[in-house]
């Protein structure tokens, strides 16, 4: 592979890698960098929201639907470098598919890490982005690709650590997806306005969760690309149904809030450009090109 500028995004399922980095995806590919996505499952645990498509025949065969979502959603993404590495799905924590022995909560994390090495070395991405600690929301597999995907940017670089896995390539910016929680509030209050259910009719909602994380670095600019990235989104018509949340947005507030992705910084190993104490990255290439 050349030294081409590059971005690798590790995601846990699919449909994963447009809600989050739809946007860039096709912003990077336009300025001229690869976009590669890693999918550490193929989703098959995931509920078939569309009346349509939910038969036990396709519950039986959802991995091999979920394929087919993705290859559409990725080919509007203009993503041509995707792998999957492997794992079946989780699940949600303490279920039973939790305790498959082929699933990604249960996958010997230094097998996993060692996969991802490989395309790191493969591909030399100079940047690498996954979710936060938490996943993002708590979901086991968000948890692991988190984790792999910390522990492939330390060790990617490191000749001693999985020599078979090719020449050592250390990354140089290490970003977590910064979900902006405020604006699901903000979509659901509208929701709500028109008379459909949210999770602000359930009392048990905890609300004082639904705050932008803190340490979000970075805000890039996807206007362009909105349009694309929903269509891209409808894809997979088995996990997004027409009601969804942002879908159900008008124009005014879909500028207002689905305009931008964030991304917090983790780790960088280049000198960055100095900001105005407040201001975010405009660009994640920012100290690299």
């Amino acid at each position: 592979m050349s030294d081409q500028p590059t971005i690798m995004l590790v995601h846990a399922h699919p449909d994963d890698e447009v809600i989050s980095t739809g946007g860039i995806a096709m912003k990077y590919h336009d300025e001229g960098a690869r976009v590669v996505l890693v999918t550490c499952t193929r989703g098959e645990e995931g509920e078939i929201v569309d009346p349509e498509l939910n038969t036990p025949e396709n519950k039986a065969r959802l991995a091999e639907i979920r394929d087919l979502e993705l290859a559409k959603g990725i080919a509007i993404l203009n993503i041509a470098d995707f792998h999957q590495l492997g794992y079946r799905d989780s699940g949600m924590v303490n279920t039973p598919s939790n305790e498959h022995p082929e699933c990604f909560h249960q996958a010997d994390l230094q097998v996993a890490t060692g996969r991802l090495v490989e395309l790191v070395r493969q591909y030399r991405p100079q940047i690498l982005i996954s979710y936060n600690e938490e996943g993002g929301y708590g979901h086991p597999d968000h948890i692991a690709a988190h984790t792999i995907t910390v522990a492939a940017f330390q060790a990617a670089g490191d000749a001693a650590q999985f020599p078979e896995a090719g020449a050592p390539w250390a990354p140089l910016k290490l970003y977590y997806t910064a979900y902006r929680r405020s604006i699901w509030l903000k979509a659901w209050e509208y929701m709500r306005s028109i008379g459909e259910k949210t999770p602000l009719d359930d009392p048990e909602t905890d609300l004082t969760r639904y705050i932008d994380d803190p340490r979000t670095t970075s805000s890039i600019d996807i206007t362009p690309y909105l349009d694309r990235k929903l269509e891209s989104l409808m894809c997979h018509r088995t996990q997004i149904h027409e009601k969804w949340g942002f879908l159900m947005l008008p124009p005014h507030l879909r500028s207002e809030l689905l305009t931008h992705e964030d991304f917090a910084l983790i780790e960088s190993r280049v000198a960055l450009p100095t900001r105005a104490e407040g201001e975010h990255e405009s660009d994640l290439f920012a100290g690299i090109r």
